[in-house]
């Protein structure tokens, strides 16, 4: 079988990793990039810098990665559906729900795969977890807490911390407790300088009745980035930047300090890193989505998915403004 031809529009600092990855991913071939600004860090190599979507269509694709800012994925995306070509877009889905929403139904009627870039799903901590999850290791679920902080991202322009960094936490909380969200509440603050946003603390319900709790901001000098869950056995963490997977246990042995005694809640136990293979998550991200454009499996982020996650990042950004919680459109 031949290899798929892939094109790549966008070569900023994403574009730049996607292009990597394509060229490492066996079952692919890089055919086609295009960015209208040129290509600053030179990912292009032996391929010419087209200008356009237009163009990029022209050279003759089976699959494409739009790595552009995120106001232009709904005009680069509708051009990719109408084209007949499956397309892997960056996260979030859209700039605006409305026109995410217009992604979704170009790509479902033309039975095309469209995939969104929430590649948290494939860093192998939080695979690992999900599935210890499923497989009953925590028992019952109590709370999901994500802390994702650091310096300020100067490629970041077109939105705010909510919908560029807030928007993998709200993916990653759902898909692990397989339950979408029913409501949200948020305060932000503004400390930048620019019209958007710079931290976000955000606390929010599912319909499976886990609370969530998620602290997001680009205005901290370390980078911290964190999944902790909580339920009946103990707690997981897991730490994105590393791919590690700790468990604290709760503890089986009694006390003997009175004070601590009369608490009727848990105690510490045994702590273990769990050992787990560390694969590249934007890696398993491409493999996922071509093997998704072959018939293979369907795991990947759907545009579906990424839909629900920005309506939920639109309505952190509206109980900031109201100060009410806001409740999730089942």
């Amino acid at each position: 079988m031949a290899n798929l031809r892939v094109g790549l529009i966008g070569l900023g600092m994403m574009g730049r990793h996607h292009a990597r990855v394509i060229r490492e991913v066996e079952g692919v071939d890089l055919v086609a990039v295009a960015d209208a600004f040129g290509d600053p860090h030179g990912v292009a190599k032996d391929l010419p810098v087209l200008h356009s979507v237009q163009e990029l269509i022209a050279a003759g694709i089976d699959m494409a990665v739009a790595a552009v800012p995120t106001g232009m994925h709904e005009e680069v995306g509708l051009a990719l559906a109408e084209a007949g070509i499956h397309t892997l877009v960056e996260k979030p889905i859209a700039a605006s729900v409305p026109a995410g929403q217009r992604l979704v139904d170009a790509f479902a009627a033309k039975g095309l795969i469209g995939a969104v870039g929430h590649i948290e799903r494939f860093n192998p901590a939080l695979q690992s977890l999900r599935k210890r999850i499923a497989d009953g290791e925590l028992g019952e679920v109590y709370q999901i807490a994500t802390r994702r902080q650091g310096p300020f991202p100067s490629r970041i322009a077109d939105v705010g911390v909510v919908k560029d960094l807030g928007t993998h936490d709200i993916d990653l909380t759902a898909w692990l407790a397989q339950s979408r969200f029913e409501s949200i509440f948020a305060q932000t603050t503004t400390r930048s300088g620019r019209p958007h946003e710079d931290m976000v603390a955000a606390t929010g319900k599912l319909e499976n009745g886990i609370i969530t709790n998620h602290l997001v901001n680009w205005l901290s000098p370390m980078k911290e980035r964190l999944t902790i869950v909580t339920g009946e056995k103990g707690a997981f963490v897991a730490d994105t930047v590393t791919a590690d997977l700790t468990f604290y246990e709760n503890g089986t042995v009694a006390t003997e300090w009175d004070s601590m005694a009369a608490f009727r809640g848990v105690s510490e136990g045994n702590v273990t890193r769990l050992a787990i293979a560390k694969p590249e998550p934007l890696r398993t991200e491409h493999e996922a989505f071509r093997d998704a454009v072959l018939g293979l499996r369907n795991d990947v982020v759907t545009m579906a998915e990424g839909q629900d996650t920005l309506v939920v990042a639109e309505a952190v950004l509206e109980s900031s403004r109201t100060g009410a919680t806001v409740r999730i459109p089942s």
